[in-house]
């Protein structure tokens, strides 16, 4: 990857685990919240604090930020698991795995639909 003189990416290629695609140009590429930060505020983050609210956006700890298509960052929108899952069936596990590692760090709380989602998705797991 080549980046400028402010660290910016100009050119690379970067992997979408969402959809798999290959992607060779900076305007493919987003970076994806796992949580939606839309989502997020209706699963609790509306209480936070400024800071707990910036902390969470720019979180480099957990599995919350990821690299993925522009594409599929657009059809994901701010949904959950129980109306978005990423196309590529094998990715779900980990999707999945990576949703409740960041809900459950920041307390946020789970819908029944939402926990319902999850667990099939968790099924795809290898045991």
């Amino acid at each position: 990857m080549r980046r400028n003189a402010a660290c910016h990416p100009i050119k690379g290629v970067w992997y979408s685990p969402y959809d798999g695609k290959l992607l060779k140009s900076v305007k493919q590429v987003d970076v994806d919240h796992i949580v939606p930060l839309a989502y997020a505020w209706r699963s609790g983050a509306a209480r936070w604090s400024q800071a707990r609210r910036r902390a969470f956006a720019n979180d480099l700890t957990r599995p919350e930020l990821i690299v993925v298509s522009h594409s599929a960052n657009i059809a994901k929108g701010g949904q959950g698991p129980q109306s978005w899952r990423p196309p590529r069936r094998s990715f779900w596990c980990r999707y999945a795995t990576s949703w409740i590692t960041v809900k459950y760090h920041y307390r946020l709380f789970v819908t029944r639909k939402e926990k319902a989602a999850l667990l099939n998705m968790l099924r795809t797991c290898k045991r």
